[in-house]
């Protein structure tokens, strides 16, 4: 098999990678783009565009076809965007519109497929569980999102929103959600809804990092408020996937899951509630880091 091209749209970078064989992530080249999303929807194309002609012009290799990872899910009945926090590409035909742009096929896949299959196919599962059959992959990052492997394929679902976690009802403290709903797990779990809680109790502007130091300097009440909440709604969350679909592992992915005490607080948290005499199910660091969207979008 000859070189895999991939593309991960996302809101403020578009990446492009084009890998030597789709069973080994050895890059040939890789490269980004400013999204510019501000700009418009033809803006997006044209950006994306862009970056394929130059990945072309350095590798000396034109694709077949294409793989794309992006924000929010392709609507199976109509072939228009959903579900994106890039608003810019809700309704619109994405997929045929780049099609025509780029003259050659485009497969796409939301995003968090995109990370769950690449660390399923190249990452820390086949590493570490090679037979898994059922993997879950979560994001939490910006957004929060997740996307679900089986047999090593990515399962879309009818409506093409399989595994879309980050939109399921969690609590109503998060408020209303951009897409409309009140609670979802996304104003609970990402990054920034927890940094605006925090700032709501404090009326101080603090990333996440820095609360999560502030908390284990053990001198800021609010700090650990924010992160005996995130432990708590993370291990409720976690619990409901795998009561649901029972999976081989799960994969935490994006900016808040780089924090230490998911992996010893949290799991504590998910024992609490699975519903079973005990948590068995391998809950893993991601081994790709921020290759991972782009190599699931190459494998697609």
């Amino acid at each position: 098999m000859g070189p895999v091209w991939g593309i991960d749209l996302g809101g403020t970078k578009i990446e492009g990678v084009v890998l030597e064989d789709p069973n080994h992530p050895v890059v040939l080249k890789r490269l980004r783009v400013a999204t510019e999303k501000e700009k418009g929807y033809q803006h997006i194309i044209g950006q994306i565009v862009k970056l394929v002609e130059v990945l072309m012009a350095e590798t000396g290799v034109r694709p077949q076809k294409i793989g794309i990872g992006t924000p929010g899910t392709l609507e199976p009945s109509t072939q228009t965007m959903k579900n994106s926090n890039t608003t810019a590409i809700n309704g619109k035909y994405l997929k045929r519109d780049l099609e025509r742009a780029l003259s050659m096929p485009v497969s796409m896949a939301n995003d968090a497929n995109c990370f769950a299959i690449a660390e399923t196919k190249l990452g820390v599962v086949k590493e570490q569980l090679p037979d898994a059959k059922v993997v879950f992959g979560v994001i939490m990052g910006t957004g929060v999102g997740g996307g679900l492997v089986i047999d090593g394929k990515v399962l879309n679902g009818r409506q093409g929103i399989a595994g879309e976690w980050g939109h399921s009802f969690m609590d109503a403290s998060g408020g209303k959600c951009y897409c409309g709903k009140i609670g979802c797990t996304e104003r609970i779990l990402s990054g920034p809804a927890l940094e605006r809680y925090y700032f709501n109790k404090t009326g101080v502007e603090t990333p996440l990092r820095e609360i999560i130091e502030l908390h284990k300097g053990k001198n800021d009440e609010v700090a650990t408020e924010t992160v005996q909440r995130l432990i708590k709604f993370f291990g409720q969350g976690i619990a409901s996937i795998i009561n649901m679909i029972d999976p081989d592992a799960v994969i935490i992915g994006g900016g808040v899951s780089k924090i230490d005490l998911l992996y010893n607080e949290g799991i504590k948290s998910v024992e609490q509630h699975v519903f079973n005499h005990q948590l068995e199910t391998p809950i893993l660091r991601p081994s790709l880091g921020d290759s991972a969207g782009v190599f699931g979008a190459a494998l697609l």
